[in-house]
């Protein structure tokens, strides 16, 4: 090529690039069916742990959301966005003005311990040859998903108890007879992690095999390679259509789906920087200013994560059965200079167990009891002393388990070891793999000290998974039962005014008696090109659950080949 043709080549790639902008922001108002979505997405390091909400595993709706549908999501005309006060990014929480049907057209309290819910018509299940003919989703269906959950050997403990019965009253109209109030109810069998309708003929084909997955949702699961990638494809028989510019557009845009298992960080942002993820959904900060200058028009959002970062101390282990301890091993580390090395100053130094998003719920650390603020002073020296005072005057040793595929923790826990150190505390530090990781905490069998992320979930739930006993998510073991009368009392509490005076006052207690060492929260930074069109860096609307994004995104085909990609 000569000099002239490189000059030329360089100019239209410049005012490709220039005009990009422009472009796209004409073309918004329109979509466009087709194309293919490449994503990274939170969970980019994690394949699919499982496709059976039955086990109730975290990470379903994640993969298997397009699929399987449930009974209310978030409702998008309320975003950010979109005019609305919401960012959507919470990992399972939406607020009461931000709640629309799914599969559910309508519902009502019969009575206070009687909900009815009125299913919408028409909505199919599409054929799976092998495993099901095509046929309409009724009542019976989500009876028989309700019923599975809560009797399945893996329950969660107490999720459903509150719920005695639930019955097809007639084919589209389902009846939920309460024991008692729950205040977690729309959360626990609606919208939440395990509230996906699930077809008996998928069951009895092999609900956790990915090649029987079949629900009614916008995407069809086509292939999955553990450790690599999912791949969905559209489902031309999907239900539900998006106003845009005051036009109705049948869902889902993209005829294709992908996500990347990526374990390994540089790769991911090789892949971003490249084009050839379109989304990457979690950037750890240190990266941030890099890409921005690699790859100069990508666009951004950046907000708190939703989930907090913890050390868990086992509480039925010694010597952290002592509150002297724990609040030595909480003083002993430097969280400012943890937010400095580890994120680049894109942390807060108080963030868990409540989310500051939660308004009405949350209260800053400078209107916490001084003894809580203590535990967030570097204090060596009177972690030195606690120690002394509690019998361990030359420290002790004990191992820290933590999940390799997340970098950042293979950061911190070397920073934490060398705090540590300094007190005389040793740690023998055991990176694992995610599903061990995992089922070490779920069969309760984690190391005394257990470094993880771990989601918010939403104004309730965080205290209730973290603090009560025989919770999944409770890596300490804690056990106190005047506690857990309070956890009851708040579940059985209708007014929210008061379950927020209620929440506020067990978060401070639990702050104080340090069951965990608690660590800064991160900002999460996402970035996605700008062909990617109606999105704003939306994560969940749900539990953990993408598919309402996704399935309104469109690629703007003539942008991304204007800019080379």
């Amino acid at each position: 090529m000569n000099r002239l043709n490189v000059r030329l080549r360089a100019g239209a790639m410049a005012a490709a690039l220039v005009l990009a902008p422009a472009l796209g922001h004409a073309q918004t108002a329109k979509p466009q069916y087709g194309g293919e979505l490449k994503l990274g997405t939170v969970y980019v390091g994690i394949s699919a742990l499982s496709w059976d909400p039955a086990d109730y595993n975290w990470k379903i709706n994640h993969d298997a959301g397009g699929q399987y549908e449930v009974l209310w999501s978030g409702d998008l005309s309320k975003s950010v966005k979109n005019g609305g006060k919401h960012k959507f990014v919470a990992d399972a929480w939406l607020p009461t003005d931000a709640i629309r049907g799914e599969l559910a057209e309508s519902w009502a309290w019969k009575d206070p311990m009687t909900m009815e819910v009125k299913l919408r018509k028409g909505i199919m299940y599409p054929e799976k040859p092998g495993v099901m003919a095509a046929r309409e989703l009724v009542a019976d269906d989500v009876v028989y998903s309700f019923n599975r959950l809560e009797k399945s050997p893996k329950k969660t403990a107490f999720y459903l108890d509150h719920i005695s019965k639930a019955e097809a009253i007639d084919k589209h109209t389902v009846r939920f007879s309460f024991k008692e109030y729950n205040a977690e109810w729309d959360y626990r069998f609606g919208w939440g992690y395990y509230s996906a309708i699930v077809p008996k003929e998928v069951v009895e084909a092999g609900a956790n095999n990915w090649k029987n997955v079949n629900g009614t949702g916008p995407y069809l699961l086509t292939d999955f390679q553990a450790g690599n990638s999912n791949t969905y494809t559209k489902n031309p028989k999907y239900w539900d259509t998006e106003t845009i510019g005051g036009q109705k557009y049948k869902l889902p845009f993209v005829d294709k789906i992908t996500y990347r298992t990526i374990k390994d960080e540089a790769t991911r942002y090789s892949l971003l920087r490249t084009g050839k993820l379109d989304v990457l959904e979690v950037i750890r900060a240190s990266e941030v200013e890099d890409l921005k200058k690699q790859a100069p028009d990508l666009k951004w959002s950046r907000t708190l994560a939703m989930a907090g970062t913890y050390l868990a101390m086992r509480v039925d282990t010694k010597p952290f059965d002592d509150i002297r301890v724990r609040q030595a091993m909480n003083m002993a580390v430097n969280r400012e200079d943890i937010i400095k090395s580890i994120y680049s100053g894109h942390a807060e130094l108080f963030g868990f167990p409540m989310h500051p998003d939660y308004v009405g719920y949350f209260e800053p650390l400078a209107s916490m009891p001084k003894a809580v603020q203590d535990l967030y002073t570097y204090n060596p020296a009177k972690a030195k002393q606690l120690l002394a005072e509690a019998g361990y005057p030359n420290g002790f040793t004990f191992k820290v388990q933590y999940n390799a595929v997340n970098g950042t923790h293979g950061d911190l826990v070397q920073m934490l070891s060398a705090y540590y150190d300094k007190i005389g505390v040793k740690l023998e530090i055991q990176p694992m793999e995610y599903p061990a990781f995992l089922s070490a905490m779920t069969t309760r069998t984690n190391a005394p000290l257990y470094l993880m992320d771990n989601g918010h979930t939403n104004p309730t739930t965080t205290i209730r998974k973290n603090f009560v006993k025989g919770q999944v998510w409770n890596p300490s073991q804690w056990n106190d039962p005047s506690y857990e009368k309070k956890m009851e009392d708040v579940l059985k509490e209708r007014d929210e005014g008061k379950r927020q005076i209620m929440l506020k006052v067990m978060t401070r207690e639990i702050l104080e008696k340090a069951p965990y060492v608690w660590l800064p929260t991160p900002y999460n930074h996402v970035a996605w090109w700008p062909w990617v069109k109606n999105y704003d860096g939306e994560l969940r609307a749900g539990a953990v659950r993408p598919w309402p994004f996704y399935s309104r995104i469109w690629i703007d085909q003539d942008l991304k080949k204007m800019m080379g990609k």
